[in-house]
């Protein structure tokens, strides 16, 4: 069995992080386990690639929610990064932080270490953002931000209508101000997607302390006692172990990180029963207070033929467009497929948004997969909620751990999330009627102008309703009930093992998550670090106080 200092299980945004800072200096050993591929591919490189991530199980787990009984007992597309990077190698690249106060309830009475004042040096050390340093922005990061390299004019007309409508302009998303339409800024570098990988793994693979082992699939932790000693994972057929001298680091994501646990041994005792899991520890909290951004999407078509389609008569007359990014990396390719958007508030009063909007340049259906749609011209926004008061689980299908675990989303299981989808539903089609998308403005394609009353958007809602991927809060820090790790992410009743990923948020941030995570691997880092000097020094304490003891009983100075 081949031993290291710290064993990360999970090459995601957060483990690629720690990877990097935990083997910096070169005083310990790592190994990551990833079960998914290197992440290499030009696929995964290109922007405009998601669109084939979003279809493919090579670099996308493709997991599947529900039946959801609130929506009609439909099931749910999930998609998840199955590549070193996580699912900062298919998502959609915005860079978001979420709103100050966001943070505030996040730890336990009385700690302080969570607050976004205590994670804004974590934000700003990440990142190197190419609009230069500023009281919330870092340069010098592995990170990089930037604005989108090419503006579709579809887009550019989205952002001139909410404006038109009353919506004000807002340059800077993770600014001061939080509300407001504009562009987003995107983790791209040079026209290609900067992942995790991109930025904290690949440039310091060579180091001779880390090991990295992708399609390396973890099917259990081990432990002795209430002690993690190592993992085990298949690799090339095989089942093989590593040891973890110091901790175990779990950093798989809010779907797998939980269903490790549990696979392990470690969650609610009436969970593991069922599946004739020995209970090493339990914790009824792992699985549990799943969250996620609940999203339903406007589609109106276009009578200009200026958007993006997979028209074939289109992509023919495109074909510069390869020519062009394959020789500097610019043009439509180079385009994320969420440029535009914001935040706004449902009503006027409140004290920061409740819904954030993306607009998307194209006819937009069932996750990107509704080809037919996509083949006509229009363009689309997603309306999600920020703070969502919906609450699901995770839980096993089996003991195996190649069996995918069960999603049980539970969305619009609040009537409060019916009625703000609805406004914001309102709020959208007031900017599609705007002056500046008239012209060549066609029929709404979903809800329908049929929809107009409440109940007939809520069964919209109901029937077509989805997700923006970004399932959180299944092993969430505090000391209730719920709680799965401590403020120091340290797993409750466990010893070396820590969960390091966005599972171990309370509570939902108003916003993407991957700048979160990339965060919460940084301020880990220096946490584990510190914890592990710490132990070191004390360590050293004992063993110097044994030596004096040790001493003066040779001398005669003290019996025994």
């Amino acid at each position: 069995m081949s031993s290291y200092d710290f064993v990360i299980i999970g090459g995601g945004s957060a483990g690629c992080v720690l990877a990097n800072r935990l083997s910096a200096n070169g005083q310990y050993s790592v190994c990551l386990l990833e079960a998914g591929r290197d992440g290499k591919s030009a696929l995964v490189d290109t922007p405009m690639g998601i669109l084939g991530l979003m279809n493919t199980s090579r670099y996308n787990w493709q997991f599947q929610g529900g039946p959801e009984p609130f929506q009609n007992n439909r099931t749910h597309y999930c998609p998840r990064g199955k590549a070193l990077g996580g699912s900062s190698a298919i998502n959609a690249m915005l860079y978001i932080r979420g709103h100050k106060d966001d943070y505030e309830n996040w730890t336990p009475s009385g700690n302080p270490e969570w607050t976004f004042d205590d994670l804004l040096p974590y934000f700003k050390r990440s990142m190197h953002q190419e609009r230069g340093e500023s009281e919330r922005h870092g340069v010098g990061g592995p990170l990089n931000v930037c604005d989108a390299p090419y503006r579709h004019p579809v887009a550019e007309r989205f952002v001139m209508a909410t404006v038109e409508v009353g919506h004000t302009y807002n340059p800077d998303f993770n600014g001061s101000d939080q509300n407001g339409m504009g562009w987003y800024q995107l983790t791209m570098k040079n026209g290609e997607r900067c992942s995790a990988a991109k930025a904290y793994l690949f440039p310091i693979e060579g180091r001779d302390n880390l090991t990295i082992i992708s399609q390396a699939y973890v099917t259990r932790i081990l432990f002795e006692g209430k002690r993690a000693v190592g993992a085990e994972y298949e690799h090339q057929g095989k089942i093989q172990a590593v040891e973890a001298r110091r901790e175990v680091l779990l950093c798989a994501g809010a779907v797998q990180s939980p269903q490790l646990l549990m696979l392990s041994g470690v969650g609610d005792p009436d969970e593991l029963g069922k599946h004739g899991i020995s209970v090493v520890h339990p914790l009824t909290g792992v699985g549990k207070n799943l969250q996620e951004h609940a999203d339903a999407v406007l589609v109106q078509r276009r009578k200009k033929h200026d958007s993006v389609s997979l028209n074939p008569l289109q992509l023919m007359t495109q074909g510069g467009e390869f020519w062009k990014y394959w020789r500097n990396r610019k043009g439509l390719l180079s385009m994320p497929p969420v440029e535009a958007g914001g935040f706004m508030k449902s009503d006027p009063s409140l004290d920061r948004p409740d819904l954030q909007v993306q607009c998307i340049p194209a006819l937009f259906d069932d996750h990107g997969r509704n080809f037919r749609l996509m083949m006509g011209w229009g363009y689309s926004v997603h309306i999600n909620l920020l703070r969502p008061k919906s609450r699901g689980t995770l839980t096993l299908n089996s003991s195996d751990p190649k069996d995918k675990p069960k999603l049980q989303f539970n969305m619009m299981s609040h009537p409060d999330d019916v009625a703000l989808m609805i406004k914001g539903l309102r709020m959208m089609r007031e900017v599609f009627a705007a002056p500046a998308f008239e012209e060549f403005k066609g029929e709404e394609v979903f809800p329908g102008s049929q929809a107009q009353s409440d109940e007939e958007l809520a069964e919209f809602i109901r029937e077509r309703g989805g997700h923006v991927y970004h399932p959180a809060c299944t092993c969430k820090m505090g000391e209730d009930e719920e709680a799965v790790v401590d403020y120091r992410l340290r797993v409750h009743g466990m010893e070396n093992l820590r969960v390091v990923d966005i599972s171990i948020l309370p509570d939902l941030i108003s916003g993407n998550t991957n700048a979160p995570a990339i965060a919460i691997g940084e301020k880990a880092s220096d946490m584990i670090l510190s914890d592990t000097q710490e132990s070191e020094e004390a360590q050293e304490e004992r063993v110097e106080q044994k030596q004096v003891v040790a001493k003066k009983v040779r001398q005669g100075e003290l019996e025994l």
